[in-house]
């Protein structure tokens, strides 16, 4: 009998696998970005080398693309665990001092992303409203970045949190 036929959900692991396959995913979404930002700046660059105008508008896509390829790499970054961190102090510690700081430093910037994702309730219908010179492209979807980016970016510090503050209040065996 499978989990689907108990309706139980699979094991911890299973949801981990999920969870970082997702955020693989995420990785290869930003390398696909990363890889038309470049093909829109040669092909600028190979037609202004010919003496032809660029294409109108195609200068604006690297530009949009990018706030797009951070927070979505960032993400990507925040849930393997790849953001610098500066750790000797904190190493010196216990296992559950360092847990609080843990919890404490992660929650601090779990609170900026949550302003940011505020912030954005505001800020991403007024873009809409605007378009790009070039493209005619509404902004809403590149300011959009930033509450998207936000969101995956505040899961895997959830994540983060839930699993130190485990290890702080451990049953004993």
């Amino acid at each position: 009998m499978t989990d689907a036929d108990t309706g139980h959900s699979p094991d911890p692991a299973a949801r981990a696998d999920y969870w970082a396959r997702a955020y693989d995913w995420l990785g290869h979404v930003g390398g696909a970005i990363l890889a038309v930002m470049a093909a829109a700046v040669f092909l600028q660059v190979v037609l202004r080398f010919l003496g032809k105008s660029g294409i109108d508008g195609l200068e604006e896509v690297p530009r949009y693309l990018f706030i797009w390829l951070i927070m979505i790499g960032g993400a990507s970054a925040m849930q393997r665990g790849q953001h610098t961190v500066l750790d000797y102090f904190v190493n010196l510690c216990g296992v559950r001092m360092r847990a609080l700081i843990l919890v404490l430093t992660t929650g601090a910037g779990l609170g900026l992303f949550l302003y940011l994702i505020k912030l954005s309730l505001t800020l991403v219908p007024n873009a809409q409203l605007q378009t790009s010179a070039g493209l005619g492209l509404p902004l809403g979807y590149v300011y959009a970045a930033v509450p998207v980016g936000a969101v995956l970016i505040a899961l895997p510090m959830i994540r983060e949190i839930i699993s130190a503050l485990r290890r702080v209040w451990q049953k004993p065996s």
